[in-house]
């Protein structure tokens, strides 16, 4: 399984859809394969696809897209539709065959109106590449909009689309967002976030004041970036903030192993959800050994920081805990510079561990080099490693640990000095030493992330949830994450333990931690 589709919630069901090759742990012979759920963690696979390679405007592929409860509350869902060996993409349409039944688990794709989009001779744009449309919202003038992703050559943009029935899709004279040096705009999306509170909106809210959000995801480097910024909504176009980077250095929903990411709003408690793929780290041939490949992180909610405006956070979904079994507790306990303390009683292969860390004092903190601007935060990961032993950290978590450390994945902060007596902040989650593994291809980088906090309070915030083969990291309240997948082959099951640990000269102090054994999610009946 690879990108997720259409997330939608449609009548107490959750549900979502995505790209699997049901003959195969590789990529091809793509369906979308459909799921539900009541919770978003109890889930039920269904046994036929929504949407399968038959018609002649897809004929050749079925790709991504998005859904839209769309005129008269009903649930439709636009998607890529392969139409030849050249690879040609159009947008297509489907729409559920019974409305009644629950789980929406027929969806038909009618002859009459598809292909709804096609890449027009004045447009300019790669007919291979032009797809994963996005979920559609209402304008002020009573006409529907929707964003196709494309690009020619280096030049990355979101074609606009404009319908006032739902049926007859009209493409916009200008782009709604373009960069001339991004490659390829895959799965756009766009939407917006309050800026009062942290509940999410509807794609189509008009009456509140709000930021949007647009978010793509990069196939030159295989990585979701988003900025924020505003909808002029006279010349349908988004413009980004001034403070809000474009480009590879823009801000990530995560900076891990998370792709193709897609979100949507749950009116069902008012708050938008985004969902994310994570590939395998392995090889092909391990995939095809194992029998399955790719998964999704946790789904998470999502809003805009405040007061700052100027990122998003993003916290699992509180379902989640319903899975925490038997609890650990810590509190106000000194780690010391090369000490480990482990956090005994919890399954570590499978547990969900929150954390808060202090210090009586960052002046032992590390200036930042200059030179270290040449480097992104995963780059710095990797120059500084966890051996690199400063005065504020390395310090955080080795998850997946075996007992005598032959194998473990740290997850850490590194505390800096800048400029005025600020600090900066460095947030890695390292694989390097996370498996004994050698010579399969496996692939293990040293992910990384800044993490914009306030160290006035000289504490930091850490949630990891750990689950076999992934861990997921959310630093300081959700403003950076990183998902990782690892491997390890001593640190398996019962064999896995969990630290907490220390390699910087200042002591920390472990404020308060609280960690679950978590209980495996059991189908949905």
């Amino acid at each position: 399984m690879s990108d997720p589709n259409a997330p939608m919630y449609y009548k107490g069901i959750y549900h979502i859809f995505y790209q699997y090759n049901p003959k195969g742990a590789v990529w091809g012979n793509i369906v979308w394969a459909h799921a539900v759920s009541k919770d978003l963690i109890s889930w039920k696979i269904l046994k036929k696809p929504a949407i399968f390679p038959s018609k002649s405007f897809d004929k050749y592929g079925t790709w991504s897209g998005s859904g839209t409860i769309g005129p008269d509350n009903k649930p439709i869902i636009f998607y890529t539709g392969v139409i030849d060996t050249k690879q040609t993409q159009v947008q297509a349409y489907a729409v559920p065959k019974d409305l009644s039944d629950p789980y929406l688990s027929t969806w038909v794709r009618p002859e009459r109106g598809n292909p709804i989009a096609m890449v027009s001779d004045d447009l300019g744009v790669n007919k291979t590449a032009y797809r994963d449309p996005s979920t559609a919202w209402l304008g002020r003038d009573g006409q529907w909009r929707m964003l196709v992703g494309s690009r020619w050559n280096k030049k990355g943009f979101a074609v606009l689309y404009r319908s006032k029935d739902f049926k007859k899709w009209v493409q916009a004279k200008r782009f709604f967002h373009f960069n001339s040096k991004l490659g390829m705009f895959e799965c756009p999306d766009f939407y917006p976030v309050s800026i009062s509170h942290k509940n999410g909106l509807d794609n189509s809210v008009t009456n509140q004041p709000v930021k949007y959000v647009f978010k793509v995801s990069l196939d030159l480097e295989r990585y979701d970036y988003y900025t924020l910024g505003s909808y002029n909504l006279r010349k349908d176009i988004y413009v980004p903030d001034k403070s809000s980077i474009e480009g590879f250095k823009a801000l990530r929903y995560d900076y891990g192993n998370f792709y193709a990411s897609k979100s949507f709003f749950d009116p069902s408690k008012n708050r938008r959800i985004v969902w994310g793929w994570a590939n395998e780290s392995d090889s092909s041939a391990d995939d095809v050994s194992k029998g399955w490949s790719g998964i999704y992180a946790i789904p998470r909610k999502v809003w805009l920081d405040m007061p700052s405006g100027k990122q998003l956070m993003q916290w699992p979904v509180e379902e989640l805990e319903t899975l925490r079994g038997r609890k650990v507790e810590m509190s106000y306990q000194h780690v010391n510079k090369g000490e480990h303390i482990e956090i005994k009683g919890v399954t570590a292969a499978q547990a969900d561990v929150e954390v808060k860390f202090s210090f009586s004092s960052l002046e032992k903190a590390d200036k930042f080099d200059p030179k270290w601007d040449k480097w992104d935060a995963e780059g710095l990961c990797k120059h500084l490693g966890i051996n690199n032993h400063g005065g504020i950290g390395p310090f955080g978590l080795l998850t997946l640990a075996s007992s005598k450390l032959e194998e473990f994945t740290p997850v850490f902060f590194r505390i800096f000095k800048t400029h005025g007596n600020k600090h900066k902040v460095l947030m890695c989650s390292d694989a390097r030493s996370s498996s004994l593994r050698q010579g399969d291809e496996l692939y293990k980088p040293a992910f990384g992330g800044f993490v914009n906090v306030d160290m006035i309070n000289n504490e930091i915030s850490l949630r990891s949830l750990i689950d076999n083969s992934m861990i997921e990291s959310f630093g300081a309240g959700g403003r950076t994450c990183i998902v990782s997948r690892v491997y390890p082959t001593l640190a398996v099951k019962r064999n896995a333990h969990l630290y907490v640990f220390n390699y910087g000269s200042e002591p920390l102090i472990i404020k308060s931690l609280n960690a679950w054994s978590m209980k495996a999610a059991k189908p949905m009946m």
